[in-house]
Order: structure tokens, then C-alpha cells, then sequence
């Protein structure tokens, strides 16, 4: 009798779950995501198909399929799965878990999954107390942490797991996994009768707000048919204001395959060349606030730093790369002031494109031109051999003369004289003139004044 209540008790907690859950895949061909993990002839799925599967930690970005991966391993291996949450099980727990796991061990011959739930927030004391039973085999540890483990998991822990990183699911695998929730009259919204097309405006924001993380899709498209009435043909049209309402967020109008995409990301570029912060700030946020990769941005900002500003202010490039970094090391949207102070800083810094228009320039020079020999001061002279036929002969070591500075050819014969790099006046590029006018006496003078050399 107890049986049968606790059975209608879980069926009625599945019934009232969160779509999300609901829809999460018993079995890997409903999976949807990680190829190059559990892909047919793939090690890790190799492994579970034999019932033996190492430790492992799952490390990946929200919505990604952590937990639906470990019931599926602990579904196909046979195991007894026993989840719990970092933020809310203790020592005890674990340890309760672990003598289970034990006991079960002995009498059923069965393997216990300990899944791990946001692994990360483990402290130190917490991850001690599952090691040895890790080691020893009592129980197959699966962590989730959408954090490096590198950083969160001890060593010692680290060095008997796999770590596995799940990559973010892709627009086309949120809109088969939405699809598919609409179409199932089991577990998802197929008794809803509601229409919304593949490629429709509502679930292109639907995807795009998802922000690559399937439980956010599903979730704000339950809302959305629950706040759809049916109309007098019985049907629940999902419309965009709807999608808008239910993920509080106004779909911006902005492809980021197509047109919209090129034109925005141009906008902000020639908004940065022209020393405008405030319409730099704006295209920025046009395109973080419609769904644009961060990390597209800030590859453009790098770019930037060093087409547009080069030397005129060589701090461009580190802020541009510090913005990246900080992009990546917390995500969004933390990271959108990142971006934003990078692009006032790069819009208000001294602008210069003598970097590269001086790489234009031996680029061309390379085309054109055949492999010029080294000239032989210039070699090493790693062998007697080398050392008899001239190699690293006359060079002279910058280092022992004044100001560690001494003229010498260092560029092929055939291309002496030649100039590449052309400083412009502005920011941290006058002082570079003013050096290379100290080194080089004939920087700076006209061709003719040169015996007729091209700059």
C-alpha cells in the first residue's frame, strides 16, 4: 500500500514539474546536444554501453545537459542514482549516502552514482569526505559546476575524475528541443493545440533570450501557452508580444546571422574610429541586449585596438583583451560593463593606423617579392660548421653600446633602406618618432634625400 501511494505521490510531483523537467530525456537518442561526447563511437559513450564509466565532472554553461547526462549514465549503467545540491547537502549527507552505497555494494552487487549538483560550491572539508570512497571505488562520483574545476575542485579529487566540458547548446538544437516540447502530448504541450512556426519572430526570441540554455527555453514557453487563451478554433497562437512578456525581455530587432548583424557591428567600429563613446556605448548595447555573442564583440574590440589605435596608445590592446577575459571568466551579463569600458576606452583613445598599414605593406612586400636570404650576421651560429661559413659574424650586441642602441643592416640586402612603419602625431607614437629620429639619422627624410630609397 505504501508502495503504491509513494508511486501516485511521484507521478503526481512529475505531472506538476517545471516542462523542463518533465521533457528531460530518458535515453540517448532523445538527447539532444554533445556530440563529441556521447556521439555514437565516442569514448565516454564506448564506456557507458560496457556499464563501467570512470568519475567524471561535468563542466559546462547552464542548460547545457549536466543533469539529464547523469541520469541517462546512471540509467544505462545500471546504477543506483543518489543526487543531491552542493548549495544545501552537508557532510552528513554524504556520508549517509556513502554507507548506503556501501551496503549496497555488498548485498546487490549494484554501483551507486553520487551526482554532485553544482560541485563548485563544495568546500574543502566537503570534497575530503568523498575522496577515499571515490578511490576506492564505493561510489562513481558525477560532478556538475558551471565553473572551471581547475580552480573549485581540490586536486586530489581532480586527479581521479574525467573532466568532460559540454559545450552550449546551439540555436538550431534549442528550437528542435522547443519543437519538440510543443509536439509531445505526454510530458510536454501537445494537448495545448498551440501554433507557433520553426521560424516564426516569437520563437526566434523565444531561442535567442534563451541565451543557449534549453531549461530557460522551456520554461518561458510554458508560461507563454499557460497566458495563451485558445481562440473559437480552439488554438493557442503564441505570439512575440507574448514570448516578450513571459521572458521580460522587448525582442530587438536585430539578425545575427544577417544583415542587422554586419550593419550593427559596423556601426560600432566606425563609432569607435570616430572618438564618439556615446554612440559607441549605444551599438554595443544594441547588440549585447539582442542576444550577440559577447565574445564576437569583444574579438572586434581587440581588432580594433590594434587596427585603429595601434602605437598611438599600445594600453588599447590590453584593455580590449582584459575585456575578453572578463567576459569569459564571469559571463554574462557581468560581463556587458566589461565590454562597455573597453569601447570608451578605445573611443576615446588617440587614434593611428601606421601599425597597420605598416603590416599592409609587408605583406605585400612578401607577395611580391621573393624569399630574401637572412643576412649572415644576422644567423645563428649553432654549429662549427656554421660558425666557419660567416654565420653570426660582425653582429653587433645591442646591449654593449650606449643607450643599447647600435646601427646595423637588419633587414635582406635587396630591401635596405626600405620603410614600413610610419608613425603618426598622435598619443604614445610621438615618442616612438622621437626614438627612432634618435637611432636611425636618416628616419623620417624624404626618399630622394635617401639616394632615392621608397618609404
Amino acid at each position: 500500500m505504501t508502495d503504491m501511494f509513494e508511486q501516485e505521490a511521484e507521478e503526481l510531483k512529475q505531472k506538476e514539474a517545471p516542462l523542463a523537467t518533465r521533457m528531460r530525456p530518458a535515453t540517448f537518442s532523445d538527447f539532444v546536444g554533445q556530440k563529441h561526447l556521447i556521439g555514437p563511437g565516442r569514448v565516454l559513450r564506448k564506456a557507458i554501453e560496457t556499464g563501467k564509466i570512470p568519475s567524471v565532472i561535468l563542466w559546462g554553461p547552464p542548460g547545457s545537459g549536466k543533469t539529464t547526462l547523469a541520469y541517462i549514465i546512471a540509467d544505462a549503467t545500471e546504477s543506483h542514482f543518489s543526487p543531491v545540491s552542493a548549495v544545501s547537502a552537508g557532510v552528513a549527507d554524504l556520508r549517509r549516502i556513502i554507507d548506503e552505497a556501501n551496503e549496497r555494494r555488498q548485498t546487490l552487487h549494484q554501483q551507486t552514482i553520487l551526482f554532485i549538483d553544482e560541485i563548485h560550491r563544495f568546500n574543502k572539508a566537503q570534497q575530503d569526505a568523498v575522496l577515499p570512497f571515490v578511490e576506492d571505488g564505493t561510489i562513481t562520483l558525477i560532478g556538475a559546476t558551471t565553473e572551471n574545476p581547475s580552480f573549485e575542485v581540490i586536486a586530489p579529487l581532480l586527479s581521479r575524475c574525467q573532466v568532460l566540458t559540454l559545450n552550449p547548446l546551439t540555436d538550431d538544437e534549442i528550437r528542435l528541443i522547443t519543437m519538440r516540447a510543443l509536439k509531445d502530448t505526454i510530458r510536454g504541450l501537445g494537448t495545448f493545440n498551440i501554433e507557433i512556426e520553426p521560424d516564426s519572430d516569437a520563437l526566434s526570441h523565444l531561442i535567442t533570450m534563451s541565451n543557449n540554455d534549453a531549461r530557460v527555453a522551456l520554461n518561458a514557453l510554458e508560461m507563454a501557452a499557460l497566458a495563451t487563451p485558445p481562440d473559437t478554433n480552439g488554438k493557442r497562437r503564441i505570439s512575440l508580444a507574448t514570448i516578450e512578456d513571459a521572458v521580460q525581455h522587448r525582442a530587438l530587432r536585430y539578425d545575427k546571422g544577417g544583415e542587422q548583424h554586419y550593419d550593427t557591428i559596423s556601426a560600432l567600429h566606425k563609432s569607435l574610429r570616430g572618438s564618439d563613446p556615446d554612440a559607441s556605448l549605444y551599438w554595443l548595447a544594441r547588440m549585447l541586449e539582442a542576444g550577440e555573442d559577447p565574445l564576437y564583440i569583444a574579438r572586434r574590440l581587440v581588432r580594433f585596438a590594434s587596427e585603429d589605435i595601434g602605437m598611438a596608445d599600445p594600453q588599447a590592446l590590453v584593455i580590449a583583451m582584459a575585456a575578453q577575459q572578463a567576459v569569459h571568466f564571469i559571463g554574462m551579463p557581468e560581463g556587458n560593463l566589461a565590454l562597455a569600458q573597453a569601447a570608451v576606452y578605445l573611443a576615446t583613445a588617440p587614434k593611428s593606423n601606421s601599425l597597420y598599414q605598416a603590416y599592409s605593406k609587408v605583406q605585400e612586400e612578401i607577395k611580391q617579392s621573393p624569399a630574401e636570404s637572412i643576412p649572415l650576421h644576422l644567423r645563428n651560429p649553432v654549429t662549427p660548421l656554421m660558425k666557419e661559413t660567416g654565420y653570426g659574424q660582425g653582429y653587433k650586441y645591442a646591449h654593449d653600446y650606449p643607450e643599447h642602441f647600435v646601427e646595423q643592416q637588419n633587414l635582406p640586402d635587396s630591401l635596405q633602406g626600405k620603410h614600413y612603419y610610419a608613425p603618426s602625431d598622435q598619443g604614445y607614437e610621438k615618442t616612438i618618432i622621437a626614438r627612432l629620429k634618435a637611432w636611425w639619422h636618416d628616419f623620417g627624410k624624404p626618399p630622394e634625400a635617401k639616394g632615392g630609397r621608397e618609404d
